[in-house]
């Protein structure tokens, strides 16, 4: 299993684990211990991890952190853990305290499904106050997978880490700010746009018009992007794959023909269940009447259903009465807009 399947299958258990989870004792043991171990470590060879590590604070002697990460003897990165229910914000500065007073150059707070990595960008040998990389495991994506690898004990490199944390920083910052306008559009920001194509001066009124209208120039920009992007995955799989000699049956036998719209469908949604779900427990079967997504090609596991055969397209998605209403929709694009009622509905299974 490489990096990637393992992290995935540790996210996959981590939600489960969580209701059994009382103590941050339990969330060490639970979710913190294990995610060393995804790293590459040995949680139980001191010489490198090192549960509730020394580290003084000037006249304050026995001051420990939940672990240290040692490398050639010395603490290469401090771990400072809370339980999973815990908001991290309030203890960032119990981690900065410890920081300087070690050789260590990382510093990781976590609750066990929330990370984030600090360094000493601003000033050396103290630690930053913003983190240069964090991530929410139940949410983790491809691009944070590969971040987080750098930190297996196989690749880990002090100075390969530093070099990249000042873009991850700045990047992921810039990230959240782009996104915040995405979602609540500043004054500034629509006013920039407004001014590229109205040809009038921009007052109060034009202004609050704009500001719908860039909200929503976002959003189909976006959901152009991904179907590009499914369309391309789409054909890339088309023609790796070995064309069918016969149409595929359904449960009873009859002959059943998957359309390419039905297709596209399945990767909106698999594009959405990939939060909650490893894609390769996705799958798609088709019927006379609908096209189903189930989950672990169980058929008791149905997550929602295309009914795409009629004049009218709609998706039905699984409730918690166990029932299938229709949405109709006019374009796949509408599927997005039904995200949380697909997650939710998944959440009756995992």
């Amino acid at each position: 299993m490489d990096f990637k399947d393992s992290v995935l299958q540790f996210a996959s258990r981590v939600e489960k684990l969580c209701p059994q989870i009382q103590t941050e004792e339990a969330t060490k043991n639970a979710l913190i211990m294990p995610f060393i171990q995804l790293l590459g470590y040995d949680v139980f060879d001191p010489f490198e991890v090192s549960p509730e590590f020394v580290a003084d604070i000037g006249i304050k002697k026995g001051e420990k952190v939940d672990y240290a990460i040692i490398k050639d003897g010395k603490p290469c990165m401090l771990i400072e853990c809370k339980h999973y229910s815990e908001k991290l914000d309030p203890h960032n500065s119990q981690l900065f305290r410890y920081f300087h007073t070690t050789e260590a150059k990382f510093g990781l707070l976590t609750n066990g499904l929330n990370f984030r990595f600090y360094t000493d960008l601003v000033t050396p040998n103290k630690m930053d106050d913003k983190p240069f990389f964090e991530f929410n495991i139940g949410e983790i994506k491809d691009n944070e997978i590969a971040e987080l690898k750098k930190f297996h004990k196989s690749y880990f490199d002090v100075s390969n880490i530093s070099s990249a944390a000042s873009e991850l920083k700045y990047l992921n910052e810039l990230r959240n700010h782009i996104v915040a306008e995405m979602n609540t559009p500043t004054d500034d920001f629509v006013r920039y746009f407004a001014k590229k194509v109205y040809p009038g001066q921009v007052n109060q009124k034009v202004l609050e018009l704009f500001t719908g209208l860039t909200k929503k120039a976002f959003t189909l920009l976006v959901n152009d992007l991904i179907n590009d992007r499914l369309k391309s995955a789409l054909k890339t799989e088309s023609a790796n794959s070995e064309p069918l000699t016969e149409a595929p049956l359904d449960e009873k036998g009859d002959s059943v023909e998957t359309t390419q719209e039905e297709l596209e469908a399945f990767m909106v949604v698999k594009s959405i269940l990939r939060q909650k779900l490893p894609i390769n427990r996705i799958f798609l079967r088709d019927a006379q009447s609908y096209c189903a997504v189930l989950i672990d090609d169980n058929n008791r596991k149905s997550v929602c259903r295309f009914h795409f055969n009629g004049k009218k397209k709609s998706i039905a998605i699984l409730q918690g009465d166990k029932s299938f209403p229709k949405i109709e929709i006019n374009s796949l694009d509408d599927i997005y807009s039904n995200a949380d009622v697909l997650l939710k509905a998944v959440d009756q299974f995992v």
